[in-house]
Protein backbone atom coordinates (compact mmCIF):
# COMPACT_ATOMS: atom_id res chain seq x y z
CA UNK A 1 0.00 0.00 0.00
CA UNK A 2 1.24 3.05 -0.80
CA UNK A 3 0.33 6.81 -1.21
CA UNK A 4 -0.19 7.53 -5.80
CA UNK A 5 -1.07 11.08 -5.81
CA UNK A 6 -1.75 14.17 -3.31
CA UNK A 7 -4.08 16.96 -4.24
CA UNK A 8 -3.82 20.17 -2.14
CA UNK A 9 -6.09 23.19 -1.73
CA UNK A 10 -5.53 26.38 0.01
CA UNK A 11 -3.23 24.35 2.72
CA UNK A 12 -0.45 25.93 3.93
CA UNK A 13 1.50 28.47 1.35
CA UNK A 14 -0.41 25.87 -1.49
CA UNK A 15 -3.40 27.40 -3.53
CA UNK A 16 -3.51 24.68 -5.63
CA UNK A 17 -0.91 21.71 -6.34
CA UNK A 18 -1.34 18.15 -7.35
CA UNK A 19 1.59 15.45 -7.51
CA UNK A 20 2.49 12.28 -8.63
CA UNK A 21 4.20 10.31 -5.89
CA UNK A 22 6.40 7.36 -6.43
CA UNK A 23 6.15 3.91 -4.74
CA UNK A 24 9.75 4.15 -3.59
CA UNK A 25 11.61 7.25 -3.12
CA UNK A 26 10.76 10.58 -3.06
CA UNK A 27 12.67 13.76 -3.15
CA UNK A 28 10.91 16.92 -2.59
CA UNK A 29 13.23 19.51 -3.43
CA UNK A 30 13.12 23.69 -3.45
CA UNK A 31 14.86 26.43 -1.36
CA UNK A 32 13.94 27.28 2.52
CA UNK A 33 10.53 28.56 3.05
CA UNK A 34 9.32 27.24 -0.28
CA UNK A 35 6.78 24.40 0.99
CA UNK A 36 9.07 21.23 1.23
CA UNK A 37 8.02 20.79 4.63
CA UNK A 38 4.47 21.91 3.97
CA UNK A 39 3.60 18.83 1.82
CA UNK A 40 4.78 16.18 3.40
CA UNK A 41 2.66 17.53 6.80
CA UNK A 42 -0.06 17.61 4.06
CA UNK A 43 0.73 14.08 3.45
CA UNK A 44 0.35 13.23 7.27
CA UNK A 45 -2.55 15.70 7.33
CA UNK A 46 -4.56 13.39 4.14
CA UNK A 47 -3.64 9.95 6.05
CA UNK A 48 -4.27 10.49 9.85
CA UNK A 49 -6.84 14.08 9.63
CA UNK A 50 -4.73 15.61 11.83
CA UNK A 51 -1.32 18.12 11.84
CA UNK A 52 1.57 17.15 12.73
CA UNK A 53 2.82 20.26 13.35
CA UNK A 54 0.08 22.03 14.93
CA UNK A 55 -3.05 21.42 16.60
CA UNK A 56 -4.34 25.00 15.39
CA UNK A 57 -6.69 25.04 12.62
CA UNK A 58 -5.85 28.37 11.14
CA UNK A 59 -2.27 27.51 10.83
CA UNK A 60 -3.00 25.28 8.27
CA UNK A 61 -5.52 27.29 6.56
CA UNK A 62 -4.28 29.34 3.63
CA UNK A 63 -3.68 33.00 4.34
CA UNK A 64 -6.45 34.76 2.70
CA UNK A 65 -8.71 31.37 2.25
CA UNK A 66 -11.79 29.79 4.65
CA UNK A 67 -11.30 25.97 4.20
CA UNK A 68 -8.18 23.78 3.50
CA UNK A 69 -8.53 20.79 1.67
CA UNK A 70 -6.15 17.67 1.50
CA UNK A 71 -6.74 14.69 -0.79
CA UNK A 72 -5.01 11.56 -0.92
CA UNK A 73 -5.00 8.58 -3.60
CA UNK A 74 -3.74 5.44 -1.62
CA UNK A 75 -3.14 2.43 -4.01
CA UNK A 76 -4.01 -0.58 -1.88
CA UNK A 77 -4.62 -4.38 -2.70
CA UNK A 78 -7.52 -3.53 -4.25
CA UNK A 79 -7.16 -0.76 -6.16
CA UNK A 80 -7.12 3.31 -5.71
CA UNK A 81 -9.01 4.69 -3.28
CA UNK A 82 -9.40 8.49 -2.39
CA UNK A 83 -8.84 10.05 1.04
CA UNK A 84 -10.28 13.71 1.56
CA UNK A 85 -10.04 16.10 4.80
CA UNK A 86 -11.44 19.23 4.90
CA UNK A 87 -10.86 21.60 7.64
CA UNK A 88 -12.29 25.30 8.38
CA UNK A 89 -11.42 26.83 11.89
CA UNK A 90 -14.11 26.51 14.35
CA UNK A 91 -15.40 23.16 12.26
CA UNK A 92 -16.19 19.96 12.69
CA UNK A 93 -13.09 18.51 9.66
CA UNK A 94 -14.58 16.72 7.14
CA UNK A 95 -13.38 13.28 6.13
CA UNK A 96 -14.55 11.14 3.09
CA UNK A 97 -13.60 8.04 1.75
CA UNK A 98 -14.04 7.29 -1.85
CA UNK A 99 -16.65 10.53 -2.10
CA UNK A 100 -18.58 8.70 0.96
CA UNK A 101 -18.23 10.89 4.28
CA UNK A 102 -16.15 8.74 6.55
CA UNK A 103 -18.55 7.12 9.30
CA UNK A 104 -17.10 6.33 12.95
CA UNK A 105 -15.80 2.89 13.26
CA UNK A 106 -14.69 2.51 9.81
CA UNK A 107 -11.01 2.31 9.07
CA UNK A 108 -10.26 3.17 5.52
CA UNK A 109 -7.30 2.05 3.57
CA UNK A 110 -4.27 4.00 4.30
CA UNK A 111 -0.62 3.30 4.77
CA UNK A 112 0.97 3.69 8.78
CA UNK A 113 3.10 6.79 8.56
CA UNK A 114 6.11 7.73 10.67
CA UNK A 115 7.48 11.29 10.55
CA UNK A 116 10.64 13.17 11.16
CA UNK A 117 10.74 16.84 11.48
CA UNK A 118 13.58 18.46 13.34
CA UNK A 119 11.16 20.03 16.04
CA UNK A 120 9.96 16.49 16.55
CA UNK A 121 13.31 16.24 18.86
CA UNK A 122 10.80 16.97 22.12
CA UNK A 123 10.14 12.98 21.89
CA UNK A 124 14.04 12.17 22.42
CA UNK A 125 14.72 15.22 25.01
CA UNK A 126 11.11 15.90 25.76
CA UNK A 127 8.86 14.69 28.79
CA UNK A 128 7.76 11.19 29.69
CA UNK A 129 4.11 11.65 28.04
CA UNK A 130 5.53 12.38 24.49
CA UNK A 131 7.08 9.03 24.75
CA UNK A 132 4.45 7.14 26.34
CA UNK A 133 2.51 8.18 23.52
CA UNK A 134 4.50 7.24 21.15
CA UNK A 135 5.20 3.30 21.98
CA UNK A 136 1.49 3.20 22.59
CA UNK A 137 0.82 3.88 18.91
CA UNK A 138 3.54 1.66 18.09
CA UNK A 139 1.58 -1.16 19.92
CA UNK A 140 -1.20 -0.47 17.96
CA UNK A 141 0.65 -0.36 14.49
CA UNK A 142 2.49 -3.77 15.72
CA UNK A 143 -1.11 -5.38 17.31
CA UNK A 144 -4.33 -3.38 16.04
CA UNK A 145 -6.15 -5.78 18.16
CA UNK A 146 -4.38 -4.10 21.11
CA UNK A 147 -5.51 -0.95 20.11
CA UNK A 148 -8.30 -0.33 23.33
CA UNK A 149 -6.20 -1.21 26.25
CA UNK A 150 -4.64 2.40 26.26
CA UNK A 151 -7.87 4.01 26.12
CA UNK A 152 -9.34 1.25 28.91
CA UNK A 153 -6.73 1.93 31.12
CA UNK A 154 -6.87 5.73 30.43
CA UNK A 155 -10.99 5.61 31.73
CA UNK A 156 -10.09 3.78 34.59
CA UNK A 157 -7.55 6.06 36.11
CA UNK A 158 -10.40 9.24 35.41
CA UNK A 159 -12.72 7.12 36.99
CA UNK A 160 -10.34 6.63 39.99
CA UNK A 161 -9.05 10.06 40.10
CA UNK A 162 -12.75 11.34 39.96
CA UNK A 163 -13.66 8.97 43.11
CA UNK A 164 -10.66 10.62 45.02
CA UNK A 165 -11.89 13.92 44.49
CA UNK A 166 -15.31 12.88 45.78
CA UNK A 167 -13.38 11.14 49.22
CA UNK A 168 -11.58 14.65 49.82
CA UNK A 169 -14.54 16.17 49.46
CA UNK A 170 -16.12 13.69 52.29
CA UNK A 171 -18.49 12.61 49.91
CA UNK A 172 -17.40 8.89 49.61
CA UNK A 173 -15.32 6.30 51.93
CA UNK A 174 -11.73 5.07 50.89
CA UNK A 175 -12.71 1.69 50.97
CA UNK A 176 -14.78 2.40 47.62
CA UNK A 177 -11.09 2.48 46.01
CA UNK A 178 -10.15 -1.20 46.37
CA UNK A 179 -12.63 -1.50 43.21
CA UNK A 180 -10.78 0.78 41.14
CA UNK A 181 -7.33 -0.28 41.91
CA UNK A 182 -8.16 -3.63 40.60
CA UNK A 183 -9.28 -1.95 37.63
CA UNK A 184 -6.61 0.32 36.97
CA UNK A 185 -4.05 -2.81 38.01
CA UNK A 186 -5.86 -5.11 35.66
CA UNK A 187 -6.15 -2.55 32.34
CA UNK A 188 -2.32 -1.37 33.94
CA UNK A 189 -0.69 -4.95 33.50
CA UNK A 190 -1.96 -5.04 29.93
CA UNK A 191 -0.62 -1.62 29.13
CA UNK A 192 2.69 -2.06 30.75
CA UNK A 193 3.19 -5.43 28.81
CA UNK A 194 2.02 -4.38 25.59
CA UNK A 195 4.65 -1.87 26.12
CA UNK A 196 7.71 -3.57 26.71
CA UNK A 197 7.09 -6.22 23.89
CA UNK A 198 7.41 -3.28 21.57
CA UNK A 199 10.31 -2.35 23.14
CA UNK A 200 11.74 -5.35 23.27
CA UNK A 201 10.55 -5.59 19.77
CA UNK A 202 12.23 -2.40 18.18
CA UNK A 203 15.27 -2.53 20.85
CA UNK A 204 18.17 -4.36 18.76
CA UNK A 205 17.62 -2.86 15.69
CA UNK A 206 17.62 0.37 17.59
CA UNK A 207 21.43 -0.43 18.50
CA UNK A 208 21.78 -1.34 15.43
CA UNK A 209 20.75 1.77 13.08
CA UNK A 210 21.88 4.32 16.07
CA UNK A 211 25.47 3.02 15.02
CA UNK A 212 25.17 2.90 11.54
CA UNK A 213 23.78 6.29 11.53
CA UNK A 214 26.79 7.72 13.60
CA UNK A 215 26.20 7.35 17.43
CA UNK A 216 29.95 6.36 18.37
CA UNK A 217 29.05 4.71 21.79
CA UNK A 218 26.49 1.99 22.05
CA UNK A 219 22.63 2.88 22.08
CA UNK A 220 19.99 1.53 23.90
CA UNK A 221 16.13 1.74 23.87
CA UNK A 222 14.68 1.07 27.32
CA UNK A 223 11.65 0.68 28.68
CA UNK A 224 11.17 2.60 32.22
CA UNK A 225 8.02 1.17 33.99
CA UNK A 226 6.53 3.21 36.68
CA UNK A 227 5.80 0.16 38.56
CA UNK A 228 8.17 -2.28 40.29
CA UNK A 229 6.84 -5.46 39.17
CA UNK A 230 4.11 -6.15 36.09
CA UNK A 231 1.72 -8.94 37.86
CA UNK A 232 -1.99 -7.43 38.70
CA UNK A 233 -1.93 -8.23 42.30
CA UNK A 234 1.53 -6.19 42.47
CA UNK A 235 0.43 -3.68 41.44
CA UNK A 236 -2.55 -3.26 42.71
CA UNK A 237 -0.22 -3.98 46.19
CA UNK A 238 1.60 -0.55 44.88
CA UNK A 239 -1.79 1.34 44.30
CA UNK A 240 -2.72 0.80 47.96
CA UNK A 241 0.59 1.71 49.45
CA UNK A 242 0.48 5.11 47.48
CA UNK A 243 -3.53 5.57 48.45
CA UNK A 244 -2.28 8.13 50.96
CA UNK A 245 0.12 10.06 49.13
CA UNK A 246 -2.69 10.58 46.63
CA UNK A 247 -5.05 11.59 48.54
CA UNK A 248 -3.07 14.39 49.57
CA UNK A 249 -2.28 15.43 46.35
CA UNK A 250 -5.49 14.77 44.89
CA UNK A 251 -4.97 12.78 41.79
CA UNK A 252 -3.02 8.84 41.14
CA UNK A 253 0.32 9.09 41.38
CA UNK A 254 1.68 6.14 40.74
CA UNK A 255 0.92 3.59 37.66
CA UNK A 256 1.96 3.01 33.90
CA UNK A 257 0.64 6.35 33.21
CA UNK A 258 3.46 7.74 34.62
CA UNK A 259 6.14 5.17 32.73
CA UNK A 260 9.08 6.63 30.37
CA UNK A 261 10.94 5.14 27.55
CA UNK A 262 14.58 5.76 27.97
CA UNK A 263 16.79 6.67 24.89
CA UNK A 264 20.56 5.70 26.21
CA UNK A 265 24.01 6.60 24.38
CA UNK A 266 26.80 5.43 26.27
CA UNK A 267 25.34 4.42 29.68
CA UNK A 268 23.79 7.81 29.52
CA UNK A 269 20.54 9.37 28.95
CA UNK A 270 20.45 11.47 25.21
CA UNK A 271 17.33 13.11 26.61
CA UNK A 272 19.40 15.36 28.87
CA UNK A 273 22.60 14.54 28.10
CA UNK A 274 23.42 14.30 24.59
CA UNK A 275 23.85 16.66 21.89
CA UNK A 276 20.85 18.12 19.28
CA UNK A 277 23.06 16.13 16.32
CA UNK A 278 23.08 12.72 18.65
CA UNK A 279 19.56 13.39 19.56
CA UNK A 280 18.83 13.81 15.43
CA UNK A 281 20.28 10.50 14.81
CA UNK A 282 18.54 8.77 18.38
CA UNK A 283 15.31 9.76 17.03
CA UNK A 284 16.03 8.64 13.21
CA UNK A 285 17.44 5.57 14.43
CA UNK A 286 13.95 4.62 16.23
CA UNK A 287 11.93 5.57 13.18
CA UNK A 288 14.18 3.24 11.05
CA UNK A 289 13.73 0.23 14.05
CA UNK A 290 10.50 0.89 13.93
CA UNK A 291 9.77 0.91 10.14
CA UNK A 292 12.30 -2.27 10.66
CA UNK A 293 9.43 -4.09 12.92
CA UNK A 294 6.52 -3.22 11.15
CA UNK A 295 8.38 -4.12 7.89
CA UNK A 296 9.25 -7.55 9.15
CA UNK A 297 5.26 -8.08 9.46
CA UNK A 298 4.75 -7.15 6.08
CA UNK A 299 3.51 -3.22 6.79
CA UNK A 300 5.99 -0.82 6.18
CA UNK A 301 5.43 2.55 7.07
CA UNK A 302 5.34 5.76 4.83
CA UNK A 303 8.19 7.14 5.59
CA UNK A 304 8.32 11.40 5.68
CA UNK A 305 11.60 13.22 6.73
CA UNK A 306 12.25 16.49 6.54
CA UNK A 307 15.60 18.32 6.85
CA UNK A 308 17.70 15.07 7.47
CA UNK A 309 20.51 15.46 5.58
CA UNK A 310 21.51 19.01 6.44
CA UNK A 311 23.68 17.74 9.82
CA UNK A 312 25.08 14.18 8.32
CA UNK A 313 28.39 13.83 6.51
CA UNK A 314 28.93 11.96 3.14
CA UNK A 315 28.85 8.78 4.70
CA UNK A 316 25.91 9.00 6.90
CA UNK A 317 24.16 10.56 4.02
CA UNK A 318 24.63 7.61 2.13
CA UNK A 319 23.79 4.92 5.08
CA UNK A 320 20.81 7.07 5.54
CA UNK A 321 20.13 6.87 1.61
CA UNK A 322 20.74 3.13 1.74
CA UNK A 323 18.33 2.84 4.47
CA UNK A 324 15.19 5.15 2.97
CA UNK A 325 15.42 2.75 -0.37
CA UNK A 326 15.20 -0.96 1.64
CA UNK A 327 11.56 -0.90 2.31
CA UNK A 328 8.33 0.66 1.54
CA UNK A 329 7.61 4.45 0.19
CA UNK A 330 9.47 7.52 1.80
CA UNK A 331 9.37 11.25 0.38
CA UNK A 332 12.44 13.46 1.46
CA UNK A 333 13.07 16.91 1.68
CA UNK A 334 16.63 18.67 0.48
CA UNK A 335 17.22 21.74 -1.16
CA UNK A 336 19.15 19.81 -3.80
CA UNK A 337 18.56 16.45 -4.74
CA UNK A 338 22.00 15.62 -4.99
CA UNK A 339 22.07 16.15 -0.82
CA UNK A 340 20.08 12.70 -1.14
CA UNK A 341 23.03 9.97 -2.52
CA UNK A 342 21.66 8.05 -4.77
CA UNK A 343 18.39 9.80 -6.08
CA UNK A 344 19.08 9.99 -9.25
CA UNK A 345 18.89 6.18 -9.82
CA UNK A 346 15.22 5.83 -9.95
CA UNK A 347 13.64 7.95 -7.41
CA UNK A 348 10.58 10.69 -8.04
CA UNK A 349 12.20 14.28 -8.45
CA UNK A 350 9.28 17.05 -6.79
CA UNK A 351 9.81 20.56 -7.45
CA UNK A 352 8.60 23.44 -5.37
CA UNK A 353 8.98 27.29 -5.55
CA UNK A 354 6.98 29.22 -3.28
CA UNK A 355 3.82 26.90 -2.68
CA UNK A 356 3.89 26.06 -6.58
CA UNK A 357 4.64 22.58 -8.26
CA UNK A 358 7.12 23.49 -10.66
CA UNK A 359 8.58 19.93 -11.77
CA UNK A 360 7.55 16.13 -10.81
CA UNK A 361 9.40 13.28 -12.61
CA UNK A 362 10.76 10.06 -12.38
CA UNK A 363 14.03 9.47 -12.54
CA UNK A 364 15.28 6.20 -14.47
CA UNK A 365 16.91 3.73 -13.22
CA UNK A 366 20.62 2.65 -13.64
Amino acid sequence: MHVARLILRDFRNYERAEVALGAGLNVVVGANGAGKTNMLEALYFGLTAQSCRTSNAREIVRVGASVARVEVHVQAEDGLHALEVGVEPGVEKVIRVDGTRLVAGVDPPRPLVSVFLPDRLDLVKGAPAGRRAHIDRVVVALWPARAGTRSAYARALAQRNALIGRVRAGAAGADLLDTWDRELAAHGAALMANRDAAVELVADAFATRASELGLPEPAELRYAPRCAAAEVEAIERELREHRESDLDRGFTTHGPHRDDVALVHGGRLLRTLGSQGQQRIALLALLFAERDALAARGAAPLMLLDDVMSELDLTRRERLSELVAADGQTVITATEPEHVPGAEHGATVIAVTAGTVTESSARAAA
